[in-house]
């Protein structure tokens, strides 16, 4: 884990992490910062400290420009990041009062929010799907097509292992006796096997997917989940597995503080899905992917996007829906209400 702020020097990670994780946790709301003048542009403005923590992978990659623009100095509020690779630490945290935002996955962001009585609000969805089925070649070019086809997989119990069997039933197979789906404990896991040649047909979320096509031409990617649910949901739901939440207190006290990030943010995203050769050395510099190459490759399958508001609830209710149904405590044993949901 590592914090830092404005004019910090970095290190390149080592490793090669995702934070695809469902966690229930409990955790209290506290009281927010309060702003500081610093001086920004011509003349002296109010900036707000704001304390952020994003986990490493795909749910971070949205936020390294506006790291950035931090170190910088041109960032409208005064930003202190912190980057983990786990999400206890982010309830931990949250739970202290020294995290007043985080990019976590969105069902993490629902079970916190079932779990302290909405002291966690939902501001936007960061990330669509980022798991894809990968082969060597055999031939995939539907769910349908997985019919009697053995898949290597990891995530039973959580996310990747619920949305699996919703898209399997969707398209007519049973995923108890149509297909045979070895689970394993970590993505790592299901990539060594994939790269040995042993697992013909994985399940496996970015950037993993990257790292052993790049190395492998026989591998590829036959589909992507997040196209999968779109082909065959009706109620306008997405795939959306990563966002950022923020403390309901902290989003009271200074609403003026979170219009700006989310603005900042916005912006952020932009710039990371247009100037891939940057964010992918912001990625690398910042701890969020350890790979430049790694990251330029896998940033147009990481699915980056901001969606606020009524988007956001649109698309996420129904996604919540297929997980609650799956394991009510996938979403914190409860269905988010209407008070999740930020608005301005």
């Amino acid at each position: 884990m590592r914090t830092f702020s404005g004019g910090t020097a970095l290190r390149r990670g080592a490793t090669l992490l995702a934070a695809l994780v469902a966690v229930t946790a409990l955790l209290a709301g506290c009281a927010g910062s309060t702003g500081t003048p610093a001086a920004t542009g011509s003349g002296q403005a109010q900036r707000t400290p704001v304390r952020i923590t994003t986990l490493k992978g795909p749910t971070g990659v949205g936020m390294v420009h506006l790291m950035r623009a931090q170190d910088e100095g041109t960032s409208a509020n005064d930003y202190t990041f912190t980057v983990t690779d786990a999400p206890d630490d982010v309830v931990a945290k949250v739970a202290s009062g020294d995290v007043d935002i985080a990019a976590v996955p969105t069902n993490l962001a629902a079970a916190l929010y079932a779990k302290t009585s909405g002291a966690v609000q939902m501001l936007a969805v960061n990330t669509l799907g980022v798991m894809y089925i990968v082969t060597d070649g055999t031939p995939v070019t539907s769910m349908a097509d997985l019919k009697g086809l053995t898949i290597y997989a990891s995530g039973q119990g959580s996310n990747p292992e619920y949305v699996l069997r919703f898209l399997l039933q969707k398209n007519g197979l049973d995923p108890d006796t149509d297909v045979h789906i070895v689970w394993k404990s970590e993505h790592d896991e299901v990539a060594t096997l994939v790269a040995s040649g042993v697992a013909k047909v994985a399940l496996l979320p970015e950037p993993f997917v990257t790292a052993v096509t790049v190395k492998d031409p026989k591998l590829s990617v036959a589909l992507d989940l997040t196209t999968e649910w779109a082909k065959v949901v009706t109620d306008g739901s997405q795939l959306m597995m990563g966002g950022v939440i923020v403390r309901r207190d902290f989003a009271r006290q200074h609403p003026d503080a979170v219009k700006a990030f989310l603005a900042e943010y916005s912006a952020s995203i932009d710039e990371a899905k247009s100037d891939a050769g940057a964010t992918s050395e912001l990625c690398a510099q910042y701890g969020i992917i350890p790979s430049a190459a790694v990251a330029k490759q896998a940033l147009p399958r990481l699915n980056l996007t901001f969606l606020t508001g009524a988007d956001l609830k649109a698309g996420l209710e129904g996604y919540f829906r297929v997980l609650y149904d799956a394991n009510p405590k996938a979403v914190g044993g409860s269905l988010p209400d209407a008070g999740f949901y930020y608005t301005t």
